[in-house]
């Protein structure tokens, strides 16, 4: 066990490499173009993998990144994941001609709960094809979900061509948790992404989630994770 401990370890990212796993993220209500516009110039200097804002942003974020490897990333069905398949797949076009990069949708949650699986998947399914040829990470709420349900929604994510499964929205009853990150991972295999979102605001809290499984972080304090510290990892819910 210890072994296995010290080549988990060994796998970390350096504190330099940590910038290129984030997603600095503003998808709160009230959020300015100025605000808008200062994520972009933070996730600029640091060297951020995307910057994740509401949709009706993209235009303004894709014009700030341009010309850099900083990405765009759009959430769609955003935060409850309720309305239509058809919905979301307009949302996800639309994004996509505005700049995005990478779509963030939430599944259909209440479907998943009442085990309308076919349901679910042609949700996925088709802001997955609307997203082409963009990758699509599928956010399954696991606050809400049993763990037999995370992993159903996992594999449901997987069979439809999706990208990453993502723990959180941030606006739910609660956060990324190292131990759903662990099983999304176990689950989906080392193909394909997984994205811890929602609560995480240190550089320890972080590096729990890579050690985890996590291979994106979204995080609305994207600088602060680059600096490690004595502070305790944020709970789960607080955002």
């Amino acid at each position: 066990m210890q072994n296995s401990q010290e080549n988990t370890a060994h796998c970390l990212p350096e504190l330099p490499e940590l910038p290129k796993l984030i997603d600095h993220t503003l998808l709160k209500a009230d959020a300015t173009f100025s605000e808008i516009q200062q994520m972009c110039n933070d996730a600029l200097a640091h060297g951020f993998a995307g910057v994740c804002v509401n949709s009706s942003w993209i235009p303004q974020v894709a014009q700030a990144l341009k010309g850099s490897t900083v990405l765009p990333v759009a959430v769609v069905g955003f935060p409850l994941g309720a309305c239509d398949s058809e919905t979301k797949a307009f949302e996800t076009r639309r994004a996509v001609q505005n700049g995005a990069c990478e779509i963030d949708m939430v599944i259909a949650v209440g479907r998943l709960k009442e085990k309308a699986l076919d349901y679910v998947l042609d949700d996925i399914r088709a802001v997955v094809e609307a997203a082409l040829p963009h990758p699509v990470k599928v956010i399954i709420e696991a606050c809400l979900l049993s763990d037999s349900e995370k992993v159903t929604a996992c594999q449901l994510a997987k069979k439809a061509g999706a990208a990453f499964v993502k723990t959180s929205t941030g606006f739910s009853l609660g956060g990324a948790r190292v131990e759903d990150v662990r099983l999304m991972r176990e689950t989906v295999g080392p193909e394909m992404g997984v994205k811890a979102s929602g609560g995480i605001r240190t550089f320890e809290h972080a590096m729990q989630m890579v050690k985890a499984g996590a291979t994106r972080i979204g995080a609305s304090a994207g600088a602060a994770l680059l600096k490690p510290s004595a502070s305790q990892p944020a709970q789960p819910g607080s955002y």
